[in-house]
């Protein structure tokens, strides 16, 4: 037999005998189900969420100037280079690069537009030149041609008086021309000055928005306005901004340089426990970084409209949290477990949510040999209040064993059920809380009491 074969078959032994142990167990049902005894003590109810870190206050790196950017038509742009998330710099320091493709293209137009009124500018200097050159032209010609006229006249004394007459004719039509030329000619040099005048406004005017653009490139450079540890802005999808990323020239914050002397735990709580959330509670906050670190908190703000978070159905509600202590490993958008505490109950006896069973409208628990119907209260993640139906040393069964659903029921007396209906219907009635009255309090106790067990 090859040695492959030999290991296969040793193999299929082995499964083999384990196969024969797991069903050859007793399966009767007659094992002793786990029992516990109720707890009796300070109860804590509370909402336990998960959270990012945020600097509670922030200094915003920003992009180009707005101003200048809607100048210049554009509208946004993109990260091209950006140091990594989290890089400590000074001020002064660089950060970002922004591409300048399309502010490039624009800076090409406008120094073709700056050539164009140049090449225009020479163009109506020289024409000015020529036109008021051959204005002056015939100025000189007509003064020419005036004095010839004056000759004529003073040599037509001697001539009869219709001869006369007619020469000095001709002198006052040359006059009148040569006055009309002269003041053609001002009007000609006024309207090359305005011209000339145009056209350098217009070069002017492209080398101004030229020189802006050129300034506008500089900005295209991100530098640390002062010294802190770059955090990546996050866009409309919660996404962090970083190479690649898209600037709107509305909100052209490229990242931010958090204050981390005071933090923030950002969580979100769902619909169902919401209600139990209020302004002013206390939380105990923990840094998944970190597990040995432990933070209070209290909570700040919770939102009046909930939302819906990305590949999610569930609605949920913003909670911000400040947290109490700095420390200085404590950075942005670190995972944080939040539990907020929303009543702390001085001495309450409780067992956990597994020992409750439901029929019907009966709520009861297994003793030994038979169901005990009891009344609930309050209750965690973990544990539910008992009011009535059960004693400090009781043993309760945490799974039913085999036989328990032919147990017989025993009901609690008709008056202790009244009692605790018409507290339960006061307490309704009246939504103000007389335990979290002493919120503070308590949960002063509360930690001081958690770091003893420590």
């Amino acid at each position: 037999m090859s040695r492959k074969n030999s290991i296969v078959l040793i193999s299929a032994v082995i499964i083999l005998i384990i196969l024969v142990w797991y069903f050859s167990g007793d399966s009767s049902g007659d094992k002793e189900t786990m029992k516990i005894k109720p707890s009796y003590g300070e109860f804590v109810i509370d909402v336990t969420t998960t959270g990012e870190l945020e600097a509670r206050s922030s200094e915003n790196i920003m992009g180009p100037n707005p101003m200048k950017l809607r100048n210049a038509r554009i509208w946004q742009y993109r990260i091209e280079d950006i140091v990594p998330n989290g890089t400590v710099v000074d001020s002064g320091d660089w950060v970002a690069t922004l591409d300048r493709s399309d502010l490039e293209n624009k800076i090409k137009d406008q120094e073709l537009e700056v050539e164009k009124y140049e090449t225009q500018f020479v163009k109506t200097q020289l024409d000015t030149t020529i036109t008021l050159r051959s204005a002056r032209n015939e100025l000189i010609n007509l003064k020419f041609t005036l004095e010839e006229k004056q000759i004529t006249v003073d040599q037509s004394i001697y001539e009869p008086p219709a001869t006369q007459r007619q020469v000095k004719l001709d002198l006052e039509k040359t006059k009148r021309n040569y006055n009309q030329t002269l003041k053609n000619y001002t009007i000609k040099k006024q309207k090359a000055a305005a011209d000339m005048k145009e056209v350098m406004a217009k070069l002017q005017k492209a080398k101004r928005k030229l020189n802006e653009l050129m300034e506008l490139k500089k900005e295209f450079i991100i530098k640390a306005p002062k010294a802190g540890m770059v955090n990546y802005q996050r866009g409309w999808d919660g996404k962090k901004k970083g190479v690649g990323a898209q600037i709107s020239a509305w909100d052209n914050v490229v990242a931010t340089l958090p204050n981390l002397s005071a933090m923030n735990s950002k969580t979100y709580v769902n619909e169902i426990d919401i209600s139990k959330v209020a302004v002013g509670q206390k939380a105990e906050i923990e840094v998944d970084a970190f597990p040995d670190k432990h933070f209070t908190g209290e909570v700040f703000e919770v939102a009046n409209m909930g939302e819906q978070l990305p590949n999610s159905n569930a609605k949920v509600f913003e909670v911000v949290i400040h947290v109490n202590e700095f420390d200085s490993i404590l950075r942005p958008s670190m995972t944080t477990k939040n539990k907020i505490i929303t009543e702390i109950i001085d001495s309450a006896l409780y067992i956990p949510i597994e020992c409750v069973h439901n029929n019907d409208s009966i709520t009861y628990v297994y003793k030994d040999g038979y169901k005990q119907q009891v009344i609930t209260g309050k209750s965690n993640d973990n544990d539910i209040i008992i009011l009535a139906g059960v004693n400090k040393d009781d043993e309760l069964y945490l799974v039913p064993p085999g036989d328990a659903e032919d147990w017989e029921l025993k009901l609690l007396p008709g008056n202790i059920i009244n009692k605790f209906k018409k507290e339960k219907e006061k307490v309704k009635s009246n939504p103000t809380d007389v335990q979290s009255t002493n919120r503070d309090k308590k949960f002063r106790k509360h930690k001081k009491g958690i770091k003893n067990r420590r």
